[in-house]
């Protein structure tokens, strides 16, 4: 089991001028507006409760009002909670005095806004070396990191340009490399493409995916958009009015909404492009590893239907039907199951997108195998499971 680098522990958030006095109205149960129509207080957490693992993409979605900003804003401690525990590779955030907490928040966060947030009056190099040089960075040192993290995100030759000679694309491109360029460990990213336009917004998350792949930073992302979500989220957790519906990895959420709120977002999603044909497929049953006719038949005649992938020590080898193998034993109840008897049907990988194999799927006449990368079966995928996934009907 992965320890976790952050631990969120019932995290409660009441916004107004005395919140601590009205906790016990939440505890009881209270509502959000039975709260504010009783006390003038608004309840912005509640309850929260997340473990997020070094190294991973983790995106807290909700829509406008769910409380995804207020939370984010509590991991570098610029909202404190009412109650609750943030503890960061084991050190409790809360407990830090404020000169610990300053270096923190230097060092250990960066963080990607969804306005960019970059000085108008710095150039675009200056932009990315200010993290470093509010670390007490030499200058020339953090002018040459952040020509070199520039260059990571596509910048290169503009160096001397001021925001406003940008795209929005290329300033948010800025904003992450200013991010990076601190080495900070963790980076929180606030609705960070959200202002781009859709293709501009299509290739930052290409881009964050591919240096995601290298860099191997805890990344915290925050959407209202399900399909960004489901995109980038090694996990995903959804709000609602300030309360974690559901939690789990994308295809977890996809196939098995805890809640009609849920359900409703995930309605409208092309599962055929944000599943896998692994997050799919059935055991890898019906397996033939006999190396003779005879053998085969009494494997065969274990199972539910009259054919069987033939699995040797190179792995996935094609199909053979049990009439097939009845032939060949009735004219040599002795022979090996050679080639000529398996029907060469190409196997799934297991990693492919289900709207890339659907015609395949659909057309074949067996229950497609699916492999890995080393060609061993680890699955099988049929027009009956992909029809229940994706409502097509055959």
């Amino acid at each position: 089991m992965t320890d976790a680098l952050i631990k969120i522990e019932n995290l409660y958030q009441l916004f107004g001028p005395t919140p601590k006095k009205y906790m016990g109205l939440v505890h009881e149960g209270k509502s959000k507006d039975e709260i504010l129509a009783e006390t003038g207080h608004t309840l912005g957490l509640k309850d929260i409760n997340l473990s997020i693992n070094k190294g991973e993409i983790f995106v807290i979605m909700g829509l406008s009002g769910s409380g995804k900003s207020t939370l984010i804003r509590h991991f570098n401690r610029l909202i404190d909670p009412t109650e609750g525990v943030i503890k960061v590779e084991g050190t409790d955030v809360m407990k830090l005095p404020p000169k610990e907490l300053e270096q923190f928040r230097r060092h250990k966060m960066s963080m990607v806004f969804q306005r960019f947030g970059l000085l108008p009056h710095k150039s675009v190099l200056d932009n990315v070396a200010y993290g470093l040089q509010i670390q007490g960075v030499k200058k020339a040192e953090a002018l040459d990191s952040a020509k070199k993290w520039l260059e990571t995100v596509g910048l290169a030759g503009y160096e001397e340009q001021y925001p406003s000679q940008l795209s929005g694309g290329q300033q948010q491109r800025v904003g992450l490399a200013r991010a990076l360029c601190t080495d900070a460990e963790i980076l929180l990213m606030d609705e960070a493409f959200s202002a781009l336009d859709p293709l501009i917004r299509s290739e930052m998350q290409d881009q964050l995916i591919e240096l995601q792949k290298t860099l191997h930073k805890t990344i915290i992302f925050i959407t209202h958009d399900l399909d960004e979500a489901l995109r980038l989220g090694d996990r995903i957790a959804i709000l609602k009015d300030g309360e974690i519906v559901q939690q789990g990895e994308p295809e977890e959420i996809l196939l098995n909404p805890a809640t009609e709120y849920v359900e409703a977002f995930v309605r409208d999603v092309n599962r055929a492009r944000a599943l896998t044909v692994e997050t799919v497929m059935k055991d890898p049953a019906y397996r033939i590893t006999a190396e003779t006719i005879k053998e085969a038949l009494e494997q065969m005649r274990g199972f539910k239907q009259d054919y069987g992938y033939v699995i040797n020590n190179d792995g996935y080898q094609g199909i053979v039907k049990e009439d097939t193998l009845q032939e060949a034993y009735d004219d040599d109840s002795k022979a090996d199951l050679t080639n000529e008897l398996i029907e060469q049907v190409d196997a799934l990988e297991q990693d492919a997108v289900l709207e890339s194999v659907i015609p395949t799927t659909l057309e074949a006449e067996f229950a497609l195998p699916v492999v890995d990368t080393d060609g061993n079966m680890t699955g099988r995928l049929s027009r009956g499971t992909l029809s229940d996934v994706l409502g097509v009907r055959h």
